[in-house]
């Protein structure tokens, strides 16, 4: 395994960020592919053991059962200081006002409703999980630095959104006198390139980490199109992805078999290579509910792909609206 700054940041993750949206309680409205917490200790702990660091989750996902499982097992199989938590809020925790959203009193309280779910006393990365039209970005950038100042986060980060957004967010930081993000976490694979427009040059002149979501197009850059998994028929939000170029997506997909054919390596370790090898990205967050999925993940570390190869993959891309956010 590989180690990386976080842009521009001190902060070391390493080159593969374990996803733990795929771990929750489904009794608790969480997803219904999500692995229990007796099977998702032993990724936990296979991930450790290759060399995965840095473990991203958020306070939706199950319902904050996902922080739940995250907390217990790292503290179980691994120092605190030895590993990067990351996670996240924005979406909806509870019904009627204040119970989402990034004003002051949802920073507040959901921060340390993270902690305690966690188990820890710090957050490493404490992310904004999209943009919040409704709140002045004055107030959620103020609200950040003082978690942080507080000494219940170590760094910001943000989550999908226009640049423009973004750049807003940081200036007004940066007037304020606040803490800067220091991450972009947004969607970007092989079919989903949208992103190359605007938001990673903007990232890689300011110097912030980008933590692509969904590298592997949540499955589809493994799999012929038309094949489908328990997870595709049931993902509700993976089903509003992807339908936009499915002719060129097609031939994306096809030179991505034909690449792996030709190293003898499985396609997930082909696609996850070519995120890692874009100038912008600092670790790629994957998602593993089969073994397999992190022994790829890993392996792709090593994989370095030729020019030629890398024109092949990119050749079929077709310009298509950005989705995700």
């Amino acid at each position: 395994m590989e180690y990386v700054r976080l842009g521009a940041s001190g902060l070391e993750v390493s080159a593969v960020t374990l996803g733990m949206m795929s771990y929750g309680d489904a009794t608790r409205g969480g997803h219904p592919w999500a692995l229990p917490e007796d099977e998702s200790r032993p990724f936990i702990q296979r991930a450790l053991e290759l060399g995965i660091t840095t473990f991203d989750t958020a306070n939706v996902y199950s319902n904050g059962s996902s922080e739940e499982i995250t907390g217990r097992a790292l503290n179980d199989f691994a120092k605190r200081d030895e590993v990067v938590i990351a996670t996240k809020l924005n979406g909806r925790m509870r019904p009627g006002p204040n119970g989402a959203g990034l004003s002051r009193l949802a920073v507040m309280t959901e921060v340390d409703n993270s902690l305690r779910r966690l188990g820890t006393d710090y957050i490493d990365l404490y992310q904004i999980h999209r943009f919040d039209p409704n709140v002045p970005v004055e107030e959620t950038m103020e609200a950040l630095h003082d978690v942080v100042k507080a000494g219940k986060v170590r760094y910001i980060g943000a989550s999908s959104m226009y640049a423009w957004q973004f750049a807003k967010m940081q200036y007004t930081a940066d007037l304020g006198g606040w803490t800067r993000f220091v991450s972009m976490q947004d969607q970007y694979s092989l079919i989903q390139r949208e992103e190359e427009r605007e938001m990673l040059p903007f990232c890689l002149d300011q110097g912030v980490g980008v933590l692509p979501w969904s590298p592997l197009a949540r499955g589809r850059l493994t799999r012929d199109l038309d094949e489908t998994t328990d997870r595709s028929e049931t993902d509700a939000f993976g089903k509003t992805l992807y339908r936009q170029q499915e002719d060129a997506d097609r031939q994306v997909i096809d030179a991505v078999k034909s690449v792996a054919e030709e190293r003898g390596v499985s396609r997930a370790q082909v696609a996850l290579a070519w995120v890692r090898q874009q100038e912008a990205v600092t670790s790629p967050i994957v998602g593993a509910t089969k073994p397999h999925h992190l022994e790829d993940a890993v392996a792709s570390v090593d994989l370095w792909l030729t020019d030629e190869e890398l024109d092949r993959l990119e050749s079929g891309y077709v310009t298509r609206t950005p989705e995700g956010f």
